[in-house]
């Protein structure tokens, strides 16, 4: 009997082990059919901490850490984290279901560093940096943490395996608190900040720019005090942490802890005399990264210069899709250069809205280092930065030659890439090149969107060849140009003067009282731009809204005109111009985004999130991945959160947390359709 209970005993106790087994996953909180996170399957191989040295010190706080490339940290957790959005592109890069990592309990703890995954060895990149043309000594990841590399996934394409050679991706969390990098800043950053480059990396990526991806963002209930405006008024917003992921993160900066000291600002590299370093670093980039030309080169000096060539080709291909897509980099230090050339960093950005050549989307740069028209111009200048860095592992004649071919190369990506925009498919003009200037040109003096009406372009016919035709044809086309064109009002809030009045009452007394000092000051750069707005402000003033409509309709039946006879041209020879048209058509709709991501796009998500809406976030996602194309329903911002106008405001997204305070602004404007005005004035630094 005693036999015979024990041996049923025997056989039901695996059976209570398996259904207690089956309970627990059917009941698992994570929602996973096996009890597990689908992130704790990441596979981890961080070569980068194997293969570079590693500071040897634990000692808490900030420090100057000299004779590594990385030190360990600790990312500090969020208080209850929560998704605002994920990617879900960017999330296949590593293997990950955007669904399941949606579903994941532990997903928002996992990607903001609040919880370390299995195999995640966190720690902080040390790097310097020329900041606004000066040397700023260490820098480093100050709010950045490397959790680790994962290796790709086995299917991942071909483009993307040439793309990133390595095979593993690196993965890093912003704003995941102090790190030794952190200077006088706390490590964390905000949901505004973290929202804006966690859209702006994905719709770069649409757009075909080179760029670091953004897995995630993920808010919380830590508050951090921020003065926006720097004027006094600090408030508290939410600390918020972008999942970010690249070949590597590493930059021109993270050659120059090398360097030694700086004539002007008297600082110099933690790790400078350290050329073993050096050497180590760049053997680790160019064997990881740049595997061909490791290969093609066994001689090392000729190895180096070809690497230089191909970042220098890599970052004129960049910045020449910069700017034929509107966008400015904002804080283009050497720090945010990538050693791979990909957009690196969404600080302060903007993509223009009407063309002005000396845009500027950093509302701290006030002395207009980093404006659009500089940004090829800047990014050699960064380029000679890195070579300086490079030390004796460059001769100064490859230097110097590889310098020299950057403008050409520029100006090869530039018009190759403005002629697919302009649809001039099949010949390559001489005159090409003027057709574009003095569309900049007609666009800037007009006052005209630069993102719609490079779209409206695929929408000017070819000349039919019929005089009454060609008339009609020549006015409808210019309907189109001048609807995006500003209103008087408009170029007059434009092209105001942005200097400090009290400044510019001053240089302008000078112009009475010491004409030869004034001619000094008129010389500078920035006061001479000051003074060309306010001469064309005062040209405004004196005109009318009637004379400005007659003057814009008169400067693009101009250019038009020069445009469909090059398009004519694009016809000689072809057997059959329908086709060709419609090729042209096509190309062109595939080369001029509908939508980028405007500051006022941005904003409405933005303020939507800050009263724990995130619907606006996803929407806007959406949209940004197919930047190209026509989505209905999807033309305009959503309906919840309206700003206080006594329409009923939307209900939030489950689990959102709604907090108390004023109505958000809100830009009830398609998201293809021209800024209002208002929207220039929201400001970004």
């Amino acid at each position: 009997m005693a036999a015979s209970f024990l041996c049923r005993t025997h056989i039901l106790r695996p059976c209570l082990i398996l259904f207690r087994t089956v309970f627990t996953v059917g009941m698992d909180p994570m929602g996973s059919a096996f009890g597990r996170s689908p992130l704790e399957g990441l596979h981890f191989d961080n070569v980068a901490l194997k293969k570079l040295p590693l500071d040897p010190s634990q000692e808490p706080g900030v420090r100057i850490v000299k004779g590594a490339c990385f030190s360990r940290v600790q990312p500090q957790p969020l208080k209850n984290p929560t998704f605002v959005a994920v990617s879900e592109p960017a999330l296949a890069l590593l293997g990950l279901n955007a669904e399941e990592v949606l579903r994941d309990t532990l997903g928002p703890e996992y990607l903001s560093g609040s919880k370390l995954m299995p195999g995640s060895e966190p720690a902080a990149h040390c790097y310097c940096g020329h900041q606004f043309g000066h040397f700023a000594g260490q820098l480093g990841d100050g709010a950045a943490c490397y959790l680790g590399e994962v290796k790709a996934p086995a299917d991942q394409s071909v483009d993307l395996r040439n793309e990133n050679p390595s095979g593993r991706w690196e993965i890093q969390v912003k704003g995941a608190g102090l790190t030794p990098y952190s200077r006088q800043a706390d490590g964390r950053k905000v949901l505004r900040s973290s929202i804006r480059e966690f859209l702006c990396s994905e719709a770069m990526f649409a757009l075909g720019v080179p760029s670091t991806r953004a897995g995630s963002v993920v808010t919380s209930d830590l508050r951090v005090s921020r003065d926006i405006l720097y004027d006094g008024h600090p408030r508290l917003e939410r600390c918020s942490a972008v999942l970010r992921i690249a070949p590597t993160f590493i930059r021109f900066g993270s050659f120059e802890i090398f360097k030694s000291m700086d004539d002007l600002t008297g600082r110099q590299g933690p790790s400078v005399g350290r050329d073993d370093i050096r050497a180590q670093l760049l053997d680790y980039v160019i064997e990881t990264f740049y595997p061909e030309i490791q290969q093609a080169h066994e001689d090392r000096a000729e190895r180096n210069a070809a690497f230089f060539r191909e970042v220098t080709v890599r970052t004129a291909r960049l910045v020449a899709l910069w700017q034929c897509v509107g966008f400015c980099h904002g804080v283009l230090n050497t720090d945010n250069m990538s050693i791979v050339g990909v957009t690196l960093d969404y600080g302060p950005f903007g993509f223009m809205d009407r063309f002005d050549p000396d845009f500027v989307c950093n509302s701290s740069d006030s002395s207009g280092r980093y404006t659009y028209q500089a940004q090829p111009a800047i990014c050699r200048w960064n380029l000679a930065r890195l070579a300086e860095a490079l030390g004796p592992e460059l001769s100064a004649q490859s230097v110097k030659a590889v310098l020299d071919e950057y403008l050409p190369l520029y100006n090869a990506f530039y018009l190759g890439n403005m002629r697919r925009k302009l649809g001039l498919l099949r010949k390559q003009e001489p005159e090409d090149e003027a057709l574009i200037t003095d569309l900049l040109q007609t666009m800037h003096n007009t006052g005209a969107d630069f993102t719609n009406t490079f779209r409206c372009l695929s929408q000017v016919p070819c000349p039919s060849g019929e005089e009454a035709q060609e008339e009609e044809a020549l006015g409808r086309s210019v309907d189109l140009f001048m609807e995006q064109c500003s209103t008087l009002e408009e170029l007059k809030e434009t092209n105001k003067p942005t200097m400090d009045h009290r400044e510019l009452v001053m240089v302008l007394s000078l112009a009475q009282s010491n004409p030869a000092l004034f001619q000094m000051l008129a010389d500078q750069k920035g006061v001479s731009k000051q003074l060309e707005r306010l001469a064309r402000l005062k040209e405004l003033v004196d005109t009318n809204q009637d004379d400005l409509r007659a003057k814009q309709r008169e400067d693009w039946s101009r250019w038009v005109k020069q445009y469909r006879k090059r398009l004519a041209r694009e016809l000689d020879g072809q057997s059959d111009p329908r086709r060709v048209e419609e090729e042209r058509v096509i190309a062109m709709d595939t080369a001029n985004p509908r939508v980028v991501l405007r500051n006022y796009i941005a904003q409405n998500a933005i303020e939507a999130a800050e009263t724990g809406d995130f619907s606006e976030v996803r929407r806007v996602l959406k949209v940004l991945e197919k930047p190209f194309s026509a989505q209905p329903g999807l033309e305009r911002p959503g309906r919840a959160r309206l700003a206080g106008d006594g329409q009923e405001v939307g209900a939030t997204e489950e689990g959102a947390q709604e907090e108390a305070g004023p109505a958000p602004r809100r830009f009830d404007v398609p998201y293809d359709g021209k800024p209002p005005l208002s929207a220039c004035g929201i400001s970004v630094s």
